[in-house]
């Protein structure tokens, strides 16, 4: 068993330890606030360039937009696929990059040429050694997600799309379900899916009407205008979606960081004090023990 100096250093170690997973978790915790109000308020404003694409849609049923041409010509192993993958810049996020990961590793064993543009110093040091799966384009931190880095992204997407250099987009991303909760998904951007765009999923939401529109200059100039914009905002839903998500993780992780060492400090002292006992014991018994031998004499 330790002595007590000894133990008394390893408690004030552990000590100084949960100060600091403590302060990381208030500091997640102002981080995931901060991110959530900036995706509430942008949000409404592309769920009404989504209902603008439902009602062109619903006006214009013929429409053969090349943003939902699906090339189903093209065989699947001869498929480019094209994957953002956002993972965290660090680590002490429980499995919040391991999850993204896997799944991005059971999207490339599927059919096709496929090429990551990854998101995250994490996500990149992973796939560092496949450089033919790796794409370096976006070299960007996945902190403080914002509208232009999305814009970027999303500008990019479409033109390597219309240029035939993938013939589908997909992101992988984290959603936050609720405070306990997060779930990795894979979402398909490009080529778009009517299906998304069905008016009995859309109803509810702002600018779905059913008078006639007037599209100026044509139906597909004004889609080929509102998609990117669509895209952008789908964009920059997940990286906020997956950074709240990071902090979410990382406050859970730092939350059971900090619990445990609550529990290894009681842990701990009472050992201590059962040591101080002992010594104490042990000193009384040295006294008393030479005080008899004092008498004997």
């Amino acid at each position: 068993m330790a002595n007590a100096r000894e133990l008394k250093e390893r408690m004030a170690s552990i000590q100084e330890t949960k100060k600091i997973t403590n302060a990381m978790y208030l500091i997640s915790s102002s981080k995931m606030k901060q991110a959530k109000k900036k995706l509430a308020d942008t949000e409404p404003f592309f769920y009404a360039i989504q209902a603008e694409i439902t009602r062109i849609l619903r006006h214009v049923p013929d429409m053969h937009s090349h943003f939902f041409d699906r090339r189903e010509r093209i065989p699947a192993e001869d498929r480019k696929i094209g994957c953002i993958v956002i993972t965290a810049d660090k680590g002490l996020a429980g499995a919040y990059n391991h999850n993204v990961l896997k799944m991005a590793e059971e999207l490339i064993r599927q059919p096709g040429k496929h090429k990551m543009f990854v998101l995250g110093e994490v996500g990149r040091h992973y796939f560092s050694k496949r450089e033919d799966e790796l794409d370096s384009e976006f070299k960007y931190t996945v902190q403080d997600p914002n509208l232009y880095r999305a814009r970027v992204i999303a500008v990019k997407m479409v033109e390597l799309f219309e240029a035939g250099e993938v013939d589908d987009v997909y992101i992988i991303y984290t959603r936050m379900i609720n405070a306990l909760q997060a779930e990795t998904q894979k979402i398909k951007l490009l080529p778009l899916q009517r299906i998304n765009f069905a008016s009995d999923k859309m109803a509810a939401m702002a600018g779905v009407y059913r008078e006639a529109v007037t599209l100026y200059p044509s139906a597909h100039k004004v889609m080929d205008s509102i998609v990117p914009n669509y895209l952008i905002g789908i964009i920059y839903g997940c990286l906020v979606e997956s950074y709240c998500s990071e902090q979410n993780s990382r406050m859970q992780a730092m939350q059971n960081a900090t619990d445990s060492a609550t529990d290894m400090l009681n842990e701990l002292n009472i050992t201590y004090n059962r040591v101080r006992q002992a010594d104490i014991t042990q000193e009384l018994t040295e006294v008393i023990g030479g005080a008899n031998a004092q008498k004997r004499k």
